[in-house]
């Protein structure tokens, strides 16, 4: 239903050629997956949230945990959040939890938290090794929308994450990055993580290979 609604807004705000661009798109990402990117692991411990504050001035900061939440926040906010984000109810069915910035009514940033493999993959599903038994997590599916970019909700969504991480014990989050995303690498520079990895992905109907090279760490 959600994908159906994110079409018709995408037809009304954005037009055709762009609905069919995105809808090209989807399919070929479905079909065939290539991905080069690094494997970030950060050490949780403690933050003043001053350092991390996004450059505006009214927003609204919430944590949805399941879809019920989700519907009574659709409420509270006159916006569901999942409209904008399709997979984020499937997302929350699998387990994962979402950490979502409205401004002016409007949600603005989303990010994912995982605390078990199947939330896993539903937040990140390239298929580098989180140890959920020993108080890991996987951060991931931040996204801006494009008119809120700029602001610094990317690094302060990483500072919830982080903070809703340490208040329930997890002690090392782990996340992929694409190696060509350099806003998100300077956005978790932020908080000095190890660069563990770099791996490459493969992914086509029937086939799947991930290799994955060790990246030295400094003395």
């Amino acid at each position: 239903m959600y994908l159906i609604q994110r079409a018709v807004d995408i037809l009304r705000e954005e037009g055709l050629v762009i609905l069919l661009q995105r809808s090209f798109d989807f399919i070929r990402d479905w079909l065939f997956q290539l991905e080069r990117c690094y494997l970030y692991e950060h050490t949780i411990g403690p933050m003043n949230e001053n350092d991390y504050l996004p450059r505006i001035d009214d927003y609204t900061f919430r944590i949805v945990s399941n879809n019920e939440e989700a519907d009574e926040l659709a409420v509270e906010m006159g916006c569901d959040f999942r409209r904008r984000f399709v997979y984020a109810k499937k997302s929350l069915d699998k387990g994962a939890i979402a950490l979502c910035v409205f401004v002016d009514g409007e949600i603005a940033h989303t990010g994912w938290i995982a605390l078990n493999d199947d939330a896993k993959k539903s937040v990140d599903p390239l298929p580098y090794k989180v140890d959920f038994t020993n108080n890991e997590a996987c951060t991931g599916g931040t996204e801006t929308v494009p008119e809120y970019r700029g602001k610094g909700l990317m690094v302060y969504g990483y500072y919830k994450r982080r903070q809703y991480l340490r208040d329930n014990g997890i002690t090392i989050s782990r996340n992929s990055i694409r190696i060509n995303n350099t806003i998100s690498q300077k956005a978790h520079a932020r908080f000095n993580p190890k660069v563990k990895a770099e791996f490459r992905y493969l992914k086509l109907p029937g086939l799947e290979i991930y290799k994955e090279k060790p990246i030295s760490q400094p003395d």
